[in-house]
């Protein structure tokens, strides 16, 4: 077992070796999606190693290339899916703002006040910032993206 922090809510957990940090959020009930099911191709899981980068198995080719994609990432982004701790003390901090993993889920929130930034799930680029009114004619703007992420998933 090994030590890893979950700096969103300053929590220190045990995980196994090899165990993927997608599969420790997931267990330690942060909301981290993952449109891609965890095959490396988006953005939902996309977190910060603040410390401990090196206790982690390397960057996959796969993984580099949609970091690539990513508007916010820097070069301490991992993809949490591909990210398997190996040693003690990582520090993992997740992106501020949510994923979008369905078009649907902006139609109840048109005419109100985005909570958090909302983040494309591919690039990270945000699609609504945060306290900015959602609009129909946004919602109507990111139709596509329904396309993009089913094809993504394979469905």
């Amino acid at each position: 077992m090994k030590s890893l922090t979950l700096a969103p809510i300053d929590k220190i957990i045990s995980v196994p070796t090899q165990e993927s940090l997608l599969n420790a959020l997931l267990a330690h009930e942060l909301d981290v999606q993952m449109a891609c099911k965890g095959k490396g191709l988006c953005a939902t899981c996309h977190v910060h190693i603040q410390r401990g980068g090196d206790r982690l198995t390397p960057r996959t080719e796969r993984e580099q290339r949609t970091l690539a994609m990513l508007t916010g990432a820097d070069a301490n982004s991992r993809l949490a899916c591909q990210a398997r701790v190996l040693g003690e003390g990582v520090v993992v901090k997740l992106p501020e703002g949510m994923y979008l993993e369905r078009i649907e889920d902006l139609y109840d929130l048109i005419g109100t006040r985005a909570e958090r930034r909302i983040l494309h799930p591919i690039h990270g680029a945000v699609l609504v910032e945060q306290g900015k009114v959602i609009t129909r004619s946004r919602v109507e703007e990111l139709k596509r993206l329904n396309i993009e992420l089913t094809e993504l998933r394979g469905e």
